[in-house]
């Protein structure tokens, strides 16, 4: 986290008054991808990249709210809002005020300054840690409290239904509860989770692939159509299922074949992802990090063959990491079609790790990748 008197300073110098400090982080994601608005299981991690907001108190019913990374300053009249969002960077942030303000907390208005250290467009949830960094700013200054799970629940459907990217809930639930040093494990059908700790002996690498091809938020809603649609298809040799989540792969076996054909390879995806992360959550409370790369790799040829999510750059960026030296694991994260890549990387090899990666990605493709050495971070939080 970068320091907050700074930004408590920067603020001053443009409202002229004090301000109070929150942040909530960005997180990776682990293994469980595409899983999540299925109903499934997913084992993310917050991370020390943070989206910080200093918030201070307005007499009106307007949100004026200033950007750093933009450079940009928009407002919200919570007296006339819009009904949906207009595709830019304040729908998210909007779109919780909107959602809070709706959820009878009747919300005053006020002057914020917000700044990320998320990678905007690298699978790494930016538009979570805005949303929930606004929603806990706006929660506190106007002294409505609100449980983290009410919190996460209003931040996903202002990311579903005001700026119209339809995610699961995993992202703003990691920002809302995330554990310093822990991984969680979600149920993303009972929001039930537990924590896995981190050994020390290994790092979470993001590797940022420096692409975001322009498909990617409608290809991520074409494969949740697509899982729809499976589901709707299912029940007729599958009666009672109510999402992928309910079948097995003995079950798309059997039943598979009244699925077209990519209907069947979304479903495959799914459900193998499932089962994937319950071994991989085993493999990480045995501290059997072998295993977990294993899982890792199955995981990235089925999200690139069956999802079909991937893309060549993340495809070379986890081929070259997967061949160096102290790598368990290599995988793509967050929605697909460029982004970033997670990977699990002995402490003691993340230096030459970082060297090979960043010269030979940059050797075959011309881009100069950005790499993170994550620690898993605490959730969403006021800062002194």
């Amino acid at each position: 986290m970068t320091n907050p008197a700074v930004l408590a300073d920067a603020f001053r110098a443009l409202y002229g008054e004090e301000p109070r400090i929150y942040r909530a982080p960005g997180r990776v994601n682990l293994i469980g991808e595409h899983t999540d608005y299925n109903q499934g299981l997913v084992m993310p991690a917050a991370i020390d990249l943070s989206t910080e907001v200093a918030a201070g108190m307005r007499d009106d019913r307007r949100i004026v709210l200033r950007s750093e990374n933009f450079g940009e300053t928009v407002e919200l009249d919570l007296d006339h809002p819009p009904t949906r969002g207009q595709r830019h960077w304040s729908d998210y942030p909007f779109g919780v005020a909107i959602g809070l303000d709706h959820a009878s907390r009747r919300l005053r208005g006020a002057n914020m300054l917000v700044r990320s250290e998320v990678p905007i467009g690298s699978g790494l949830s930016s538009s979570a840690a805005i949303e929930v960094a606004t929603g806990f700013a706006l929660l506190d200054i106007n002294e409505a409290p609100m449980d983290r799970l009410e919190l996460a629940r209003i931040c996903q459907r202002a990311e579903n239904e005001f700026a119209g990217m339809r995610c699961g809930v995993m992202d703003q639930f990691t920002s809302c509860f995330g554990q310093a040093g822990q991984a969680l494990m979600i149920d993303c059908r009972s929001l039930d989770y537990r924590l896995l700790r981190l050994p020390e002996t290994v790092k979470l690498v993001v590797c940022n692939t420096m692409v975001k091809h322009d498909l990617a938020a409608s290809e991520y809603n074409a494969r949740r159509a697509e899982c729809e649609e499976a589901v709707h298809l299912l029940p007729q040799k599958l009666p009672g299922v109510r999402s992928l989540r309910d079948i097995t792969i003995d079950d798309l076996e059997r039943a598979g074949d009244e699925l077209p054909e990519v209907f069947r390879k979304r479903s495959r995806h799914v459900v193998s992802e499932n089962a994937r992360v319950i071994e991989a959550a085993a493999a990480l409370q045995g501290e059997d990090m072998e295993t977990f790369g294993t899982l890792m790799r199955e995981s990235h040829r089925s999200l690139r063959d069956d999802f079909e999510v991937s893309c060549e750059e993340l495809d070379l960026m986890v081929a070259l990491a997967n061949k160096s030296e102290g790598v368990f694991g290599a995988r793509m994260t967050g929605g697909g079609f460029g982004g970033c890549t997670v990977n699990l990387v002995k402490s003691d090899s993340v230096d030459s790790f970082n060297q090979t990666v960043f010269h030979d990605y940059e050797s075959a493709t011309g881009l100069e990748p950005e790499i993170y050495v994550c620690t898993p971070a605490q959730g969403a939080e006021r800062v002194a």
